[in-house]
């Protein structure tokens, strides 16, 4: 039994669903999938996992946002679940779902409990006193865990540092991509992409996939605009995703006179992600906080290289001068260096790019983190029936 808060596009939520599916073919088990309502402007996933014969058993008590009352009802219903159902694992993912599944599983006797970190709650942006709660809530929830796993190394050791569990409860499996989906272009294809976007043959592109939100880093590359101009007069932007800051980005865009340089293609079906990174030059990772961001492995996949902010797990990923350029969290001027850079000599460019792809097609296949998180439940069963 796979609990997760929501259904949106979003990594942990594709993960979710990957791992499910997946285990579908797994002669082993038999998944299930609950969760509560997709609210939100991001989309959503329900329709495929509908689709793809997936089990979804619908808690509408389980939102993102904090509320006693109604999370109380959640983990009522989720323990009323759990005692009908019988599960001999249940597997958590992120926070608010993570705390009430535990707690639910444990209280049912649910033989086997796992959890999965893919973005810790507390980060240096958070105010203290948040920070602290969340720490106390993680550390009460992984007592009720038999192991936790974390989609990026740095994850482990930030759980760890925090003291939220002892480091031979933790293991890494890194977030699957169906890889196949995420390929360069041909020539023609990537000219078509270009032209259904307004954008000429000789326009530089630098592309930013993530949700319109807070701590994505939209206003960064924004600010670097200006500067990337003086150096790369060709350059225009992508920004990829929908959100509740829309409006307040174009009202930047407006203010720093590039509001003629920026592209937003609103919400977008995960399936056609690739095709945006494929007709991009560069892309641009500039959030504050994420786990190991998807966007990452999917652009290299593409053999775009990518310019990112050195936070949490991207520098598993991105190898400085190798695969892209690594930089210093919140700094316009590097931001703004490191694409011209790159945009300047795209022989370089590209490859880092071709480095990314082999590196990737090993690290993110799903099919291996499915057959990993698979192992994993088999030697927790074992062990627990020794």
């Amino acid at each position: 039994m796979h609990i997760i808060t929501r259904m949106v596009l979003g990594g942990a939520q594709e993960n979710t669903l990957l791992t499910v599916e997946g285990l579908m073919g797994e002669p082993d088990f038999e998944p299930c999938l609950v969760t509560g309502p997709a609210i939100g402007p991001e989309g959503e996933l329900l329709t495929r996992a509908r689709t793809n014969g997936v089990r979804i058993i619908p808690v509408d008590d389980l939102r993102r946002t904090v509320n006693p009352l109604r999370d109380w009802r959640a983990y009522r219903r989720l323990c009323k679940i759990i005692r009908r159902e019988r599960p001999d694992i249940v597997h958590t993912h992120s926070s608010k779902a993570g705390i009430l599944g535990r707690r639910a599983a444990r209280a049912c006797g649910v033989p086997v409990i796992v959890h999965t970190i893919h973005g810790l709650p507390f980060h240096d942006y958070e105010n203290g006193l948040r920070n602290r709660l969340y720490v106390f809530l993680e550390k009460r929830a992984a007592r009720h865990c038999d192991a936790i796993i974390t989609v990026a190394d740095a994850m482990t050791e930030k759980a760890v540092a925090a003291s939220i569990a002892t480091r031979e409860q933790f293991e890494t499996i890194r977030s699957g991509l169906e890889i196949d989906l995420f390929r360069p272009p041909k020539a023609d294809e990537r000219r078509r992409l270009r032209e259904e976007l307004g954008f000429g043959e000789n326009d530089r592109v630098i592309c930013k996939v993530a949700r319109l939100f807070h701590l994505k880093g939209h206003e960064f590359l924004l600010a670097a605009m200006p500067r990337i101009l003086k150096d790369v007069p060709e350059a225009k932007l992508l920004f990829v995703g929908n959100g509740i800051l829309r409006r307040t980005l174009e009202d930047s865009a407006r203010r720093l006179g590039i509001a003629d340089r920026l592209v937003f293609t609103g919400l977008v079906a995960p399936e056609r992600i690739s095709d945006y990174l494929g007709a991009s030059d560069i892309v641009a990772h500039c959030s504050l906080r994420e786990g190991l961001a998807r966007v990452l492995p999917q652009a290299l996949l593409c053999e775009v290289p990518v310019v990112s902010y050195d936070i949490d797990g991207a520098r598993e990923v991105v190898v400085d001068g190798v695969t892209g350029r690594l930089i210093e969290p919140e700094s316009v001027e590097a931001l703004a260096d490191a694409i011209s850079e790159l945009l300047l000599a795209p022989d370089k460019a590209r490859e880092m790019g071709r480095r990314g792809r082999l590196m990737c097609e090993e690290m993110f296949d799903h099919r291996s983190m499915v057959r990993k998180i698979a192992e994993k439940y088999r030697k927790l069963l074992g062990a627990k029936q020794k």
